[in-house]
């Protein structure tokens, strides 16, 4: 801890905040105490702090209407949530709203809170300085195969997720279908201290009835025709770790109530079985379906619903992160080469025309597409007739052979002009490229490949000779300074995308004086 700075203790019982001063002073932080709404938003005010710890329950207010305050007026400020144990869900409510993370009451052990303050100081540190680097969660993310991308929704999404994989809660996983819940799933899995302990997926709506609870609960010998054996089922399998249910929503009612009994107690009986087996397990459960429609139509128990939506984590479709598309298509092409012993690189045209598709079938579709890509392609160049003609179609729709424009059918600014006059314009002056808008500056950029494509044509036709092709070095460096500015610096993944290993990228860095950003 950095001694010397202000952190404020919010909570209406005297005892706490005591505690907390004599804590944090004898470390050398400035401790400010308030006991009240009315007092914390005075001091929120006048003094700035580095770390705010807020209990949730206030005389005259609730923590989370503080949180937004302090957050709205220090949002460099870190917060840490205290709450009881029956306001978990209203503390995961808060880390949402951009709290640190939370702890609960009562303290039992020092240590633990001393980090966690810890943390969120290290954490400011970082914010506030903009020092740039991987998150916390990035080793964790690389293990289990999650590619989190640079889709805002996605970091925080990642980010909440990392900070509820430490806790021994269960989580509710929302998204459409080939949105990538179980590789979520396996990531919470991943961050949390049953790491080490089995990851157990299971589809709920993918086994027979009367098959689905002898695999979450075993069968004892002898309890149905076909039982020659005592076999355990999921729930002692995942013993101590984690059981990821799949399609929850696809549960038959027999079956929720067992799940629900499970939940409660601790406790199930094998199929045939008189004998409680006691299982400690973590529930992720993942759906497509509004499980409170569910509820409200009695496809649903509501007390079950309760028990798993504890934390509920929504994955975005594929078609509200398109920037993330580049870097998936590489991650797969990455992966189809580990079998293939090659690795294409996709050209721009085929990259932007992924970008453009709608993605129905979300990540699942483009993994689809992406390995027949690979496979029908026999050079070293992804085409976009590599690509189904369903794919090419739809991006064939969406472009035209107009020019693009912010308005109207023209560049802004260069009407009535002949084409030599309106390309010399438009190297002279950056105001039109301005007025381009995320899709336009897209639909610009393919169009402006296609034009040097076609003028390199016609100079072939007319017998003049080309420009001189950059050498290889030249080759290497802008090829090399393009895919790290990409992928932000991130040797690692620069270096798959690129087909060469880590070692070798550093010492072309070093050898070109290419510099890291």
């Amino acid at each position: 801890m950095a001694p010397g700075e202000n952190i404020l203790v919010i909570d209406d019982e005297v005892e706490v905040g005591s505690f907390f001063r004599r804590l944090l002073q004898r470390k050398g932080f400035k401790v400010s105490l308030a006991h009240t709404g009315g007092e914390a938003m005075r001091l929120i005010d006048t003094i700035n702090f580095a770390v705010a710890l807020i209990d949730l329950k206030l005389p005259d207010t609730n923590g989370l209407i503080l949180l937004q305050y302090l957050k709205n007026n220090q949002p460099d400020c870190e917060a840490i949530i205290m709450t009881g144990y029956s306001t978990t869900r209203t503390a995961v409510k808060a880390i949402q709203l951009g709290a640190f993370d939370y702890i609960e009451k009562p303290f039992e052990d020092i240590t633990e809170i001393e980090d966690l303050i810890c943390k969120a100081l290290d954490y400011g540190h970082r914010t506030t300085d903009k020092i740039s680097g991987r998150p916390e969660w990035g080793t964790t993310a690389e293990k289990v195969g999650f590619i989190v991308g640079k889709t805002p929704k996605m970091i925080r999404l990642a980010t909440i997720a990392d900070k509820i994989a430490k806790k021994n809660i269960n989580v509710l996983i929302r998204g459409e279908t080939g949105t990538g819940k179980e590789i979520l799933a396996r990531f919470i899995h991943a961050g949390s201290p049953r790491h080490q302990q089995a990851f157990v997926p299971i589809n709920c709506g993918a086994l027979p009835e009367n098959l689905l609870e002898s695999e979450l609960f075993g069968h004892e010998k002898g309890s149905f025709t076909g039982a020659s054996y005592m076999r355990r089922g999921i729930f002692e399998i995942a013993n101590n770790g984690s059981l990821f249910l799949d399609e929850i929503g696809e549960a038959n009612p027999s079956i929720q109530v067992k799940l629900l009994r499970v939940l409660e107690t601790g406790e199930f009986v094998r199929v045939g079985g008189e004998k409680p087996v006691k299982s400690d397990v973590r529930i992720i459960a993942a759906t497509n379906v509004n499980l409170e429609k569910a509820v409200r139509e009695k496809l649903f128990r509501e007390d079950l619903f309760y028990r798993l939506d504890v934390v509920r984590l929504e994955l975005p479709p594929l078609r509200e992160r398109k920037e993330d598309i580049p870097m998936l298509v590489n991650h797969f092409i990455t992966n189809f080469n580990a079998k293939a012993h090659r690795a294409p690189q996709v050209s721009p045209e085929a990259m932007l025309i992924l970008q453009d598709h709608n993605w129905p079938g979300n990540i699942r579709e483009l993994v689809n597409i992406v390995d027949q890509a690979v496979a029908l392609c026999d050079g070293n160049m992804i085409l976009p007739t590599h690509l189904p003609e369903r794919i090419r179609q739809s991006a064939s729709n969406s472009y035209t052979t107009a020019p693009p424009t912010t308005t109207g059918n023209r560049w802004p600014g260069l009407e009535g002009q002949s084409i030599l006059e309106t390309l010399e314009k438009m190297t002279q002056e950056n105001g039109w490229a301005q007025k381009l808008n995320k899709d336009n500056v897209i639909r610009a950029y393919r169009l402006t490949t296609q034009i040097k494509d076609k003028l390199l044509n016609r100079m072939q036709e007319l017998s003049i000779p080309g420009p001189l092709p950059p050498s290889l070095e030249e080759v290497e460096v802008e090829t090399i300074t393009r895919t790290l500015a990409y992928y932000d610096g991130n040797i690692t993944t620069a270096a798959r995308s690129l087909g060469i290993g880590r070692n070798t990228l550093y010492r072309k860095i070093k050898e070109y004086g290419i510099d890291i950003k």
